[in-house]
């Protein structure tokens, strides 16, 4: 949808035309369309929104929008607009809200819903149980498929999802049953006939990263969520997992390019903060360069003897660089899905070595061939190409150790990413081709 003829439309007070347009498209780009909008024509349009989409549109805003709205909606409209959302979504848009705005929404809610949205906001961050939802369907493992059915119809349209329904006693989880089997089996068979009892969950202090794993492998639809003492809470939803998996990504590329994560999108990030995550890691990683430069005026003397060896120093530091980064960027990914693990790191290290062994040759090879052709100095060839098949072994093997180290140590193998490896890189490059060509040259 156009922005200006929509505006045009507002503009002109063609409040059926905007309806009309409004009850085709889909919430998220409705939500989309109305982030490009000013205030003023923002709360008009969502006003215009029908009534059955409003709930949805509004969880797919962003924060700012969603305090703006809940700062001019009316007691009722504010009453109206909590009564459909789920649950899960009132709380991440609770979290997200100032604190005078969270009072006016815990006003509006329901006593019972009020003690729902607390004890979610009380489970940690980046758990399962901050990210799921208490609205699912619970059956009794002696109702029959039409009964189960009959209450499907009853309360499924205030559930988050009726695709995968639990079978429940005494607030225990015992079996779950899908709705393509009640669908499909006879009216009269038991849900204990049907019920699937190998349960797959999780517990509320689960991290949300593992929640969202799970997903991934079992290719789940939701997963139910159990306390300590294995009652059953609510459930987390592919929707949320998908957004967990958004978030741990986003969180691995800031970390891999030594920046301090950010919750908000990069234009909601001030100037300032956006500084201020950048900073450290710069500060850090532009001090462990000056060990570069003391190695370098240590073998002054090597330079001045040959001086042609200062220019070979970028095209060794970049390579085994670019090198460390080729190795750690696959071992964290595969460490992210779960198919590296620390107890891995000897074949990994024994991989990475064949593999250094073979980029290092050709890229040997490729040098000391284009420094005889350009130099006709074949020592001189001869320490490039060692130096690299160094360099290369060695900023393999610093790529590939780092992220698992970090992964022993409970840190985010993130952290170990491009710049540090980098840096750690360039000091032992110069090390090598110093050391080696002292020796050939006699320096």
């Amino acid at each position: 949808m156009n922005k200006d003829i929509f505006v045009k439309l507002l503009q002109q007070r063609q409040f059926k035309a905007v309806r009309s347009i409004l009850d085709v498209m889909n919430e998220v780009d409705i939500a989309s369309l109305l982030s490009e909008l000013d205030d003023k024509e923002l709360a008009l349009a969502f006003r215009l929104i029908p009534k059955d989409k409003a709930a949805e549109v509004f969880a797919n805003m962003d924060g700012s929008m969603q305090s703006y709205l809940v700062e001019i909606f009316t007691e009722k409209e504010l009453k109206e607009l909590l009564d459909d959302l789920y649950m899960d979504d009132t709380v991440d848009i609770l979290e997200e809200l100032p604190a005078n705005l969270v009072s006016r929404i815990l006003d509006a809610v329901s006593p019972d819903d009020r003690v729902k949205i607390n004890e979610l906001l009380n489970y940690p961050d980046d758990s399962a149980g901050s990210i799921m939802t208490t609205e699912y369907v619970s059956l009794r493992r002696d109702m029959t498929v039409a009964q189960s059915m009959a209450h499907i119809k009853k309360t499924g349209i205030h559930k988050e999802t009726i695709y995968t329904c639990y079978v429940t006693e005494q607030r225990k989880l015992v079996g779950t049953v899908s709705a393509k089997e009640l669908m499909t089996s006879d009216d009269n068979m038991r849900i204990e006939e049907l019920m699937e009892t190998e349960l797959i969950f999780v517990r509320t202090h689960t991290d949300q990263e593992e929640v969202a794993k799970l997903f991934t492998k079992y290719d789940l639809i939701a997963l139910p969520v159990l306390d300590e003492e294995d009652y059953m809470v609510g459930i987390v939803t592919f929707d949320d997992a998908m957004d967990v998996m958004v978030d741990e990504a986003t969180e691995d590329i800031t970390k891999m390019a030594a920046i301090n994560p950010s919750e908000k999108t990069y234009f909601d990030t001030s100037v300032f903060t956006h500084a201020k995550n950048r900073i450290p890691w710069l500060l850090i990683l532009m001090f462990t360069s000056i060990i570069t430069g003391t190695i370098i005026t240590k073998y002054e003397n090597a330079f001045a003897a040959i001086p042609l060896l200062v220019s070979f120093i970028p095209m060794l530091m970049d390579t085994g660089g670019n090198c460390g980064s080729q190795s750690s960027t696959l071992i964290i990914r595969g460490i992210a899905l779960s198919q590296i693990h620390f107890r891995d790191i000897f074949r990994v290290i024994f991989k990475e070595f064949r593999i250094s062994l073979i980029v290092g040759a050709v890229l040997a090879v490729t040098n000391g061939i284009r420094i005889m052709i350009q130099y006709d100095d074949f020592n001189l060839a001869l320490v490039i190409a060692l130096s690299l098949i160094g360099t290369v072994i060695m900023s393999k093997l610093i790529g590939c150790m780092l992220p698992l180290l970090a992964s022993r140590v409970h840190l985010d193998p993130a952290i170990m990413a491009s710049p540090l490896i980098t840096t750690l890189v360039d000091i032992f490059s110069i090390l090598i081709y110093f050391n080696i060509a002292t020796k050939l040259f006699n320096l």
